[in-house]
């Protein structure tokens, strides 16, 4: 594990390039642990030297004298270690040895430089004699950086080894000399409970038996007059100044000046930095520590404590513990006050959230302490990333009646926050809130500003856009009441969010107000909030390409000011962003990384999550997308926010129409339209409703259906939301091909393409090119279907069975008729009756969506009634229709394919075959795939691979499950495939 280096093998191979060459004298220095005997190990297999005798000198074990005394006779690499070991007697031999080296030999010596009787002498006091022709070379070993260091954990301990953070800990305790890094990579694998890869387990794992023992005996080998100086070291744990150490250790200058010399002779303690000294391994001073006599320790800490008090700046955390160390209390929790407004007031948040979460936690705390802590934690959690545990602990410390009740109230307004923010639970945080606002209201006035101001926000499911707006009214006289310019900024940051939701004609004049020039640290935090709020909403509300800026300008304000909670956010929206406007390239990666970042606070990527999902969908992954769409069980989906959770809803009805399970997705699609139309804020509609409508009228709910359509127009009313406005069109386009279906109209089909491709249009003005290619897909589809009612005979062509379920009902009556001739054109390898095969297949369901039945997606189910039968030549203008139907799906089939979508990519090519002409020139029959395959093959192999079901695969490429089933065993025949999941790793 503890790599050669290798200009030392280098070095070596120069005695024996040549004959003639002259001998080589390489030292070898390093501390201990650095990894000298390993390094003389790997020179004994020096490739140079294949003939050369290997001759071993271990110092201080007698193995010596033979190796002096016998002639060598040949070319030898002489390999001596542990010389720092050797007495006056030993080194008189190895100098001899080594002055006379012949040529063609070579000698490599190994020490520790702390160790040598004579410093910088590794062969005695007196110089050597070297002869004229011995090369002298030496090697310094040194410790491992961070990056290596990284290597061997995760080589110990298999995959990363460790969150960066941890092994940043193990690189600075060990002081990455190698011996040290392997031995409690060692310790750190054979605990119980398992190592989880965290920077606390490393900071607790102890002190590697080897390295305790060095260190002790280094110590104690000592006089007791000296070692006071070493603990004092070891209990400052880190580097410090010799008068500190004296300061500390209470011997007074001289005595302590003598004790340090004496310290560093014995290689007790070392020189890290010029004039700095401590430990070489960082990781000792625990060792020594705790071998120190309790009294003394004690004193040594009150003594450390003023020592460190006087460093500038003070490292109040580091003085905190040395008081509480000492035992004494009131010192302790006074450090760690200033600590944790130090650590704030320089953006650290995290920081001063664990110290203050660690103190309360600790029992014993006086009420006053506690009164005075608590609300330090409370702002910190609110700006900064919170911990589970900082909920816990506030909840708990506002149950304490001893509690001002000013205190009590600040600490519930920020426990309702964290609540609400930062872990999703929406109904806990407002219930709490509504508490805060009515407690610090005659006691706080700023304070109860703030907490209406956060009842303003509506992104949190339950309260009514009209109570929103009424908690709005008080926010604002509260916040022009009390005369801060903060709390005013906070509120208008929230009414800017609440303002852009609904596109009020005046927001964006709001969002020209927020006062990005203040000098107040505190206005510029808000500022930043209410910038990055805008940019959500903007991306809600389809403005594009204004979003860059705002996120940009937030983003800018809230680093400079220190809030990373408003940071993170914005990360969020970037990635919603992204989704929309067809930046997928590394999308899927980018949100995984986010989602890593914010591990300990899942709400927070809850964006993340969701644009994960869409991709899955979009790339036919059905299973993955679920678990994302459900933010992996982190925390209930119902909490999301409204506009996330319509999202996330819409995606899931489109997976359970694709599915076929109609009922399942038109009560999902009612449960979802329930939580916007409460809410009131209808351009978050916006990606649920061309679903939910779809749901419903594949129900037969054409009633339910048609309500939606009309809610979604008279919520949006004349709202400028582009986003919107294009869902409300697609959803129009929806409700008139189920119609135009029912009825077996090919004019109301048509009509039903220039709908869709109106919303296309407007898809492309934003732009959405996902959404754009979806419409268009579906403008294709209905032209085709069309096409194929006309040769029907009108409605006579369509079943109505059931109305605008009659498709899914077409499914169950005729399809696997059409499947069952489909298999047999297969087996007949008939070219006529298995190209009329596919094209019954493809017909069957050409109408719907594209998860085989929904008007808002692809090739779906609706056209069932459209069936393959030949019938007379269709009009010119017909035919000029569907060949630009043809050229569109085509346009639109690259277009998915482009952005990654390979599910569409694939439906949309399905419903390509059951139109397109054979191509010129074809021979009779199919074409032979014996050692390949097919493209049908290849198609249902890569839906296979994703993990859809034969049944989802049919459904999307409008085929019985059996010839699926019949494709998938060919694919996994020709391709060596052991399962449907290793065709992926074979296409």
């Amino acid at each position: 594990m503890i790599a050669t280096c290798g200009s030392a093998r280098r070095s070596l191979a120069r005695a024996f390039a040549d004959p003639d060459a002259g001998p080589v004298l390489l030292y070898v220095e390093g501390a201990a642990g650095l990894g000298k005997t390993h390094l003389l190990s790997e020179l004994a297999g020096l490739p140079e030297a294949p003939d050369a005798a290997r001759l071993w000198w271990r110092c201080g074990s007698g193995d010596g004298q033979q190796v002096a005394d016998e002639p060598w006779g040949k070319p030898a690499l002489l390999l001596v270690d542990d010389v720092h070991r050797a007495d006056e007697d030993e080194l008189r031999r190895l100098r001899r040895v080594l002055e006379g080296l012949e040529p063609g030999s070579a000698a490599a010596v190994a020490y520790r430089p702390e160790e040598l009787p004579v410093p910088g002498l590794p062969l005695g006091g007196s110089a050597m004699a070297y002869p004229f022709r011995l090369t002298v070379l030496t090697h310094r070993l040194a410790p491992w950086d961070e990056e290596r260091v990284r290597r061997a954990a995760a080589d110990v301990l298999g995959e990363s080894g460790g969150t960066a953070e941890a092994v940043g800990t193990l690189h600075e305790r060990t002081g990455g000399v190698p011996r040290a890094v392997v031995d409690l990579l060692a310790l750190l694998r054979e605990q119980r409970p398992a190592f989880t890869g965290t920077a606390a387990e490393v900071a607790a794992a102890g002190v590697p038996t080897r390295l305790a023992e060095l260190v002790l005996s280094r110590t104690y080998a000592l006089s007791p007059a000296h070692r006071p100086l070493v603990w004092a070291a070891a209990v400052l744990d880190g580097p410090a100044a010799r008068d500190e150490l004296i300061a500390v250790s209470g011997l007074g200058a001289v005595p302590g000046s003598d004790a340090l010399l004496r310290a560093l002779e014995s290689a007790a303690l070392a020189e890290p930095g010029e004039g700095r000294y401590g430990f070489a391994v960082p990781l000792a001073a625990a060792a020594v520590r705790d071998t120190v006599p309790g009294p003394v320790r004690q004193d040594m800490h009150r003594r450390a404590a003023g020592v460190l008090s006087r460093r500038q700046p003070v490292a109040w955390t580091a003085v905190g513990e040395h008081h509480r160390a000492a035992g004494d209390d009131r010192r302790w929790l006074r450090a760690v006050e200033k600590a944790a407004e130090s650590a704030a007031a320089s953006g650290r948040h995290q920081e001063a959230i664990v110290l203050l979460e660690r103190t309360l936690a600790a029992p014993g705390i006086p009420p006053q302490a506690r009164a005075r802590l608590a609300p330090l934690l409370a702002r910190n959690a609110v700006t900064g990333l919170r911990s589970d545990q900082t909920v816990e602990v506030l909840a708990q410390i506002v149950q304490d009646a001893d509690l001002p009740p000013a205190v009590r109230g600040e600490l519930r307004l920020d426990l309702g926050l964290m609540l609400s923010n930062q872990m999703g639970r929406f109904a806990d945080g407002w219930r709490v809130l509504e508490i805060a606002a009515a407690e610090l209201r005659e006691v706080r006035s700023v304070l109860a500003a703030r907490a209406m101001a956060a009842l303003v926000t509506p992104y949190w499911p339950g309260a009514s856009l009209d109570v929103h707006r009424g908690w709005l009214i008080k926010a604002v006289a509260a916040a022009d009441d009390s005369g801060d310019e903060a709390m005013r900024t906070a509120v208008l940051a929230n009414q800017v969010g609440l303002a852009m939701s609904w596109a009020d004609p005046e927001a964006w004049d709001l969002v020209e107000r927020l006062p990005v020039q203040s000098t107040d640290p505190a206005c510029v935090r808000q500022a930043a909030r209410g910038l990055c709020n805008a940019a959500d909403s903007a991306v809600w509300l389809g403005f594009y390409r204004r979003v860059d800026g705002l996120l940009a300008e937030g983003r800018e304000l809230a680093t400079r000011s220190g809030a990373p909670y408003t940071e993170h956010s914005a990360s969020g929206t970037r990635l919603l962003q992204e989704w929309w406007t067809g930046q997928w390239l590394g999308l899927a990666r980018r949100c995984e990384e986010f989602i890593a970042d914010t591990a300990d606070m899942p709400f927070l990527a809850s964006d993340a999550y969701v644009v994960r999902g869409l991709l899955a969908v979009a790339q036919g992954d059905w299973g993955e997308a679920r678990s994302w769409l459900s933010q992996r069980g982190t925390f209930g989906t119902e909490n999301l926010p409204v506009p996330l959770g319509a999202t996330a809803a819409g995606a899931v009805i489109r997976l359970t129409l694709a599915r076929q399970e109609v009922a399942d997705a038109a009560e999902q699609a009612r449960a979802a339209w329930t939580v916007v139309a409460e809410k009131g804020v209808w351009p978050w509609a916006a990606e649920l409703a061309p679903w939910a409508v779809e749901a419903l009228a594949r129900a037969g709910d054409t009633t339910g259906a048609q309500a939606m359509v009309r809610d979604f127009a008279q919520g949006l009313g004349a709202a400028d939301a582009p986003a919107a406005r294009a869902a409300l069109v697609w959803s129009r386009a929806v409700l008139a091909e189920n119609e135009a279906l029912a009825q077996g109209k090919p004019s109301g089909l048509l009509a039903a393409a220039e709908a869709y491709r109106k919303a296309a249009a407007a898809y492309a003005e934003l732009p959405r090119p996902y959404s754009q290619a979806l419409t268009t897909e579906c403008a294709g589809r209905c032209v085709l279907a069309a096409d194929a009612v006309g040769e029907a005979g009108g409605a006579d062509g369509v079943d109505r069975s059931g109305g605008a379920d009659g498709a899914d009902r077409a499914d169950e009556a005729g399809g696997a008729d059409r499947a069952d001739r489909a298999d047999r054109a297969d087996r007949a390898d008939r070219a006529d009756r298995a190209d009329r095969a596919d094209r019954a297949d493809g017909t069957q369901a050409a109408g719907g969506a594209g998860e085989s039945g929904g008007a808002a997606d692809g090739a779906g189910a609706h056209g069932s009634g459209a069936s393959a039968a030949g019938g007379s030549a269709a009009p010119a203008g017909d035919r000029a229709s569907t060949a630009s139907a043809i050229a569109e799906l085509e346009s639109c089939a690259q277009h998915f394919t482009d952005l990654g979508a390979v599910w569409d990519a694939t439906r949309a090519r399905a419903l390509l075959r059951t139109r397109q002409p054979a191509k010129k020139g074809r021979p009779p029959g199919r074409p032979s795939h014996s050692d390949q395959l097919s493209p049908r093959e290849a198609e249902v192999a890569q839906l296979a691979s994703s993990g859809l079901t034969n049944r989802e695969i049919a459904a999307t490429l409008h085929l019985s499950p059996r010839t699926v089933e019949q494709h998938i065993a060919g694919a996994m025949r020709k391709t060596g495939a052991l399962s449907r999941r290793d065709l992926v790793h074979r296409l």
